[in-house]
């Protein structure tokens, strides 16, 4: 599902159903899948209270940004904005008491990249972009992989570029728009 990295694909997540789950998960949004056992998968999930989340099976690692409410690992939290990241067989604990929404995706990771990240963006400064009107926040980078938050101020214009291997994005408020059309909140 939405495998074919060379394939355009927009999902409006705040169009689609929430799919059953099973054990304490609330939801799923499903976004792409590699194989049938949903391993390799990026997903919205809502996470009802009391949830605890299992790792990533198969050699996978998971990064995650909190959509909305709070996940716990052990004493910490991390409140809506936060992005962690785990790479395959990192040690970790996520649940959450009061319940949360999360962006979830799960792949595997370049063996040498073992950064275990965590970060909450509220905290964080932004840097200029490249562009008037364009700020950045890095989250993590490994070779060719880059997971940036991106903050567009209305009318700003970025110049013709690729990405080779893909790019994915989520817009978290507002409304991003290409040559191709506009996408809102969710998209």
């Amino acid at each position: 599902m939405n495998a074919d990295l060379n394939a355009r694909a927009v999902l409006d997540t705040e169009a689609m159903a929430w799919l059953a789950t099973d054990g304490a998960r609330g939801g799923c949004k499903l976004l792409d899948r590699v194989d049938a056992e949903d391993v390799q998968a990026t997903s919205v999930v809502r996470c009802a209270p009391g949830c605890a989340l299992e790792p990533p099976g198969q050699g996978l690692g998971e990064e995650s940004l909190v959509l909305e409410g709070t996940l716990l690992e052990g004493p910490a939290g991390y409140p809506a904005g936060a992005y962690l990241r785990y790479p395959p067989g990192a040690s970790r604990t996520l649940r959450s008491d009061q319940g949360c929404v999360l962006f979830i995706k799960r792949y595997p990771f370049e063996p040498e990249d073992v950064a275990v990240v965590r970060i909450d963006t509220a905290k964080m400064p932004w840097s200029p972009g490249l562009v008037p009107g364009l700020s950045v926040m890095p989250l993590h980078q490994y070779r060719h992989e880059h997971a940036a938050l991106v903050r567009w101020q209305p009318e700003t214009y970025f110049q013709q570029h690729a990405h080779f291997g893909g790019e994915e994005i989520l817009v978290l408020s507002g409304v991003f728009e290409d040559e191709y059309g506009r996408y809102p909140t969710g998209t």
